[in-house]
């Protein structure tokens, strides 16, 4: 199993990662730059950037949440107090995130908070019509373009469920998250840009972000040959964060993002043998394969674990 602490090698040996940090001052002043001066001048390479932005958010959240930049991860929660793309909670995120590093749980249809395979009993029990979104939804295409709004609907459902049964850290988390996200969106008014605009830009977000999680991750009766590698080096790569050399990660969360290439090229054969070759040379080979294919059915194939 990997756990957080694992640092593995190559882990951070400053108090600081500078690196890091400033990716996310960066960022962050991108996207006020994006809105104050390139949104009002050129709408649709301002709608460009602030998707890439807010995409890059996210990847610089998900190295937050596993300890970076600071040692201190009081103050790396509070570099995530705007919640750019306004869907999900920072510590909502942080929570089911690190509950899916559990990795004897990955894919499992109840007790991984990110998979997309559902339990047999539950997929032979929908209507006909919830299958046939479900198998678009299976596809990369259906997965960028209705995938953002399955997700976010299944997540609220979730969330819901807790803050009714009373869950203090679900009401905590959603708190917190309203005023940062009121932040975001009294900036936004702010300065004149249309929050269909901005809304729209961050759906159009995380519909990128839906490429790297894809198929991060498949059926297999060994949790190490779970996760997958893909030896993309292009924009993808940077914009999440090497998170494509994904089973290097699940086995050492606690590496800093830049330096998983370099641990990936001098353990190739380790990787690849632990994942028994998960592996895809590029996203171009994932989009050729899998643009408007699906790549697994809906229902875990393996389920209940045989």
């Amino acid at each position: 199993m990997t756990t957080q602490a694992d640092a593995g090698p190559g882990a951070r040996a400053g108090s600081v990662e500078w690196g890091t940090l400033s990716l996310i001052v960066g960022c962050y002043a991108l996207w006020i730059a994006v809105l104050v001066w390139l949104v009002p001048i050129w709408g649709g390479a301002g709608f460009v950037a602030l998707t890439i932005l807010i995409a890059f958010h996210a990847s610089l959240t998900h190295e937050v949440i596993h300890g970076h930049p600071f040692r201190s991860q009081v103050w790396n929660d509070a570099l995530m107090v705007l919640p750019l793309n306004l869907a999900f909670p920072y510590l909502r995120f942080r929570d089911q995130h690190l509950a899916h590093h559990r990795d004897e749980f990955l894919t499992d249809p109840y007790d991984d908070p990110e998979t997309n395979y559902l339990d047999p009993s539950v997929w032979n029990n929908l209507p006909r019509w919830r299958k046939a979104v479900c198998r678009i939804n299976n596809t990369l295409a259906g997965r960028m373009v209705i995938g953002p709004a399955l997700g976010q609907v299944a997540f609220m459902r979730d969330e819901w469920r807790l803050a009714r049964s009373g869950d203090r850290a679900v009401w905590r988390a959603w708190v917190l998250h309203a005023m940062g996200a009121g932040a975001v969106i009294g900036m936004v008014w702010a300065l004149e840009v249309s929050l269909w605009f901005y809304g729209a830009a961050a759906y159009a977000a995380i519909a990128l972000l839906k490429i790297r999680t894809f198929l991060e991750h498949r059926a297999h009766l060994r949790p190490r040959a779970r996760t997958v590698i893909i030896e993309d080096r292009g924009p993808l790569a940077f914009l999440f964060l090497n998170n494509n050399l994904h089973v290097v990660h699940h086995m050492h969360p606690r590496v800093p993002w830049h330096r998983l290439p370099a641990l990936y090229r001098a353990n190739r054969d380790k990787y690849l043998g632990r994942n028994d070759g998960y592996l895809y040379r590029s996203y171009a080979e994932v989009f050729a394969r899998y643009f408007l294919r699906a790549k697994d059915p809906v229902a875990h194939p393996l389920w209940p674990w045989r």
